[in-house]
């Protein structure tokens, strides 16, 4: 059986009296687009940021590759190779491109100049972040020293997807990415959470618009109320059922799911 690249089990988060998450298990494979949708308040952002170490939980574990891993802090996710583009973008408009896809990863000069007067290497930065993009197939960014506040919605997206996928060896997670953008930049976008997933890399992806999510999905993680209200895949159930389920209006049996949380997806 494949091992999950990143996998929950159990997972439990309170907040006071108000149950976040309720024994929730995830398993996300290499190579795979795994959706999570669900109304408001059903436990999707909860269930992110214990996964990207924003929240620590309360029970349960998370796994990395099979390998159970505490996350405290984001940075111990970036470490295990976890990268998160939240729909709040955090980007620097000031700084170029090439600054942004090594922002808080800056490469320093070699010898004296990087060493003692830590000067920074624009040149080998902007240099890896044009094979970046060019290995993305990002065409849309032509001028790597462009600033960020001149770029489009679209673009700016482009460079906070390109981020994560240089840095996120293993898994790419993505918060309602194509919210407030244009039909074009959307396009743009979702091209590239496929090429994210055609480079081997797997993809999360949150978000509340269903034709999007049963267009790109392998399979899909339904949230409600703080748990999983089961796993289902864009050949086995319907935008329809996935609304019901979401709702409460139809419930999933083990016969009925097109997805095993705790196995291996059914594609």
């Amino acid at each position: 059986m494949t091992t999950p690249v990143l996998e929950a089990r159990g997972l439990v988060k309170l907040f006071g009296r108000v149950v976040g998450l309720n024994a929730v298990d995830l398993a996300l494979y290499q190579g795979e687009i795994l959706a999570v949708i669900g109304d408001n308040g059903a436990g999707k952002s909860t269930l992110i940021k214990c996964l990207t170490g924003a929240l620590i939980p309360d029970q349960g574990s998370i796994l990395v590759d099979g390998a159970e891993v505490r996350f405290r802090r984001p940075q111990d996710a970036r470490s295990a190779g976890i990268e998160t583009v939240y729909q709040v973008l955090a980007v620097a408009p000031a700084l170029d491109i090439a600054s942004n896809l090594f922002l808080a990863r800056e490469i320093r000069r070699k010898g004296f100049p990087g060493k003692v007067l830590r000067m920074l290497d624009m040149g080998e930065m902007r240099r890896q972040s044009a094979e970046h993009i060019k290995t993305l197939g990002i065409s849309t960014l032509q001028n790597i020293g462009q600033t960020v506040e001149t770029l489009s919605g679209g673009q700016r997206q482009a460079v906070a997807v390109a981020r994560a996928s240089a840095f996120g060896s293993r898994v790419v997670i993505l918060d309602e990415p194509t919210a407030a953008l244009g039909v074009r930049e959307t396009a743009q976008v979702l091209k590239l959470i496929r090429d994210l997933r055609a480079t081997g890399k797997a993809v999360l992806l949150i978000s509340h618009d269903m034709p999007h999510v049963f267009e790109l999905a392998d399979r899909i993680h339904i949230q409600r109320l703080g748990g999983c209200a089961g796993v289902i895949t864009p050949k086995s159930h319907t935008m329809e059922d996935a609304v019901a389920i979401m709702t409460g209006a139809k419930r999933l049996t083990p016969a009925t799911s097109g997805g095993d949380a705790a196995g291996s997806p059914s594609l």
